[in-house]
């Protein structure tokens, strides 16, 4: 078992870095949106031309797998997924290393992309993709897996619960959305390939603990 860094910090860099980065890349793209959404927002992959408004879909390209987590629709929803990446986040850092860090969270969100990719080709429903929300949910899933009695205060219902058994109910119901189509216009599968990259990082962690932090 890891042990946390001899000086926690309440903001550790990598954490800081996203924080900062999504806040610079949402004033941007709330400057010139069209650009930002065409060129880096996570396009299906498909051979089939497919419109939407009315309007050609742009090409895929591989650093969208990266740069849509970048992309945020909203105030409300850039400020949620920080919130939540601070609050899950730190404790991960300082306990794993910046670079261990870093590395678990880029896997957790090109897999939330993967897996996003292939549901849309699968289903055959193409729509963009943005937000760092496959990333916060595989950062959510480590943070039940490490701190599993972790008491968590929820506003709604307004009761504490234990981070294991938190993780484990956002994950059915984020499946049941996913598999019965509700509340559309959230990437469902893609939170959920989130946590399946970062259980299997996690997994092979545990069998190649790696070097330095």
């Amino acid at each position: 078992m890891p042990r946390f860094r001899e000086h926690y910090s309440i903001l550790p860099p990598v954490i800081k870095f996203l924080l900062i980065s999504n806040v610079i890349v949402y004033v941007l793209e709330m400057s010139y949106p069209d650009a930002f959404f065409s060129y880096f927002a996570l396009w299906p992959i498909t051979t089939e031309p497919v419109s939407l408004y009315g309007q050609a879909y742009p090409e895929f390209m591989p650093w969208q797998l990266i740069s849509y987590a970048f992309l945020h629709g909203s105030f409300t929803h850039i400020f949620f997924n920080m919130y939540a990446l601070w609050l899950f986040g730190i404790n991960l850092e300082n306990l794993w290393g910046s670079r261990n860090f870093a590395t678990y969270y880029i896997v957790c969100v090109a897999g939330a992309a993967i897996t996003q990719l292939i549901v849309q080709d699968l289903s055959g429903e193409y729509s963009p993709t943005i937000g760092a929300s496959g990333g916060v949910f595989g950062v959510l899933l480590a943070f039940g897996l490490f701190f599993p009695n972790q008491r968590l205060l929820l506003l709604i219902p307004p009761m504490p619960i234990k981070a294991k058994w938190f993780v484990l109910i956002y994950g059915v119901v984020e499946l049941a959305f996913g598999v019965t189509g509700s509340n559309t216009g959230v990437a469902h599968f893609a939170h959920l390939g989130g946590m399946l990259f970062g259980f299997l990082m996690i997994g092979y962690w545990m069998r190649n603990p790696p070097t330095g932090r």
